[in-house]
């Protein structure tokens, strides 16, 4: 390189960068550091815990203030309910039971499906180990989970089986305060042996083959 060329190349090195704009960042922009904070907490509570993760370590990760964590979610349980909304927006996108018109079998079955692959992801199981740890001294954080997931998915299959259509297809006899539960359990099967044992679960096939038996027995224990 001649030492004109040198000189070139040094001074652009030294040039300050452009300056960014003063204005307002764009909305798409604050949605992706949004987006970043909340993985950036969600890798951190499911590598440490709930209780062990700092608002500090989340801020380092996210490279953002503490503050920041503060004004768009109020602390860190508001933070941990943010990223359980976002998984369950990721995992679980089905429209709502109670505005399905289909007959039920096939509106509880997809239901069932769908529910039952988002219980075998492994993001959620690591969540729910941590929750199941951790909530015993940390109420905050069960009230936040349950609020996040099960109550909203429960509330949905209640209203749903409330339905005056959908309520004239079961049994007149049945505790339907307890429904939402005995579909929840019927699509989860074995939720211990799922915990105790990840790598001994049958396949995908054969797992919703098994589902698909729950099933019928549930069927033919609340209809008509």
């Amino acid at each position: 390189m001649s030492k004109p060329s040198q000189a070139i190349a040094v001074s652009e090195a030294q040039a300050p960068a452009c300056p960014r704009s003063a204005g307002r960042p764009k909305a798409g922009d604050v949605e992706a550091r949004t987006q970043d904070l909340i993985d950036a907490a969600a890798r951190l509570f499911l590598a440490n815990g709930y209780t062990r993760t700092s608002l500090e370590a989340i801020a380092r990760a996210a490279r953002v203030a503490v503050r920041t964590i503060y004004v768009k979610f109020g602390g860190k349980a508001g933070l941990l309910n943010a990223v359980l909304m976002a998984r369950r927006d990721q995992f679980f996108r089905m429209r709502d039971m109670d505005k399905d018109t289909r007959p039920l079998r096939e509106v509880v079955g997809d239901f069932a499906h769908q529910f039952f692959d988002l219980l075998c992801k492994d993001q959620l199981i690591a969540m729910q180990r941590v929750v199941i740890a951790e909530a015993p001294g940390n109420p905050e954080l069960a009230d936040t989970f349950y609020g996040a997931g099960p109550r909203l998915t429960r509330e949905m299959i209640d209203r749903y089986f409330a339905r005056a259509d959908v309520r004239a297809q079961l049994r007149d006899d049945l505790p339907f305060g307890q429904l939402a539960a005995y579909l929840i359990s019927t699509i989860a099967g074995d939720s211990v042996q799922r915990f105790v044992f990840p790598d001994a679960q049958p396949s995908s096939a054969e797992a919703h083959r098994l589902l698909d038996e729950r099933l019928t027995m549930f069927y033919r224990a609340v209809l008509r």
